[in-house]
């Protein structure tokens, strides 16, 4: 069975293809299509500071609440993005007259 970190480390392949289909088709709200990429940054953000928390206290990010909290933040960040992008492409849909 492969570690947690390997799984982690492969999901990112199938999640570049969702990105690269997702700006490709033109068709996502830009705010969302932010928010899907700002879960890349959260990644980046949460490998250091996984190690971090291993090599300073010898504990799991998930058990250092202050750099567990500021990782999660961009997590939270990416979600937001994503969720006003929509929100937005359904009210402009919602605003265009229908021809009747």
């Amino acid at each position: 069975m492969p570690s947690k970190e390997t799984l982690f480390a492969l999901s990112l392949f199938p999640y570049l293809g969702f990105l690269w289909f997702l700006t490709r088709s033109k068709q996502t709200p830009r705010l969302a299509l932010i928010g899907f990429y700002m879960l890349l940054v959260f990644v980046a953000v949460t490998i250091p500071a996984g190690i971090y928390a291993k090599v300073t206290y010898g504990k799991e990010l998930a058990n250092v609440d202050w750099l567990h909290g500021g990782a999660e933040s961009f997590l939270t960040l990416s979600n937001i993005l994503v969720v006003l992008g929509f929100r937005q492409a359904i009210a402009d849909h919602r605003a265009v007259p229908k021809n009747e």
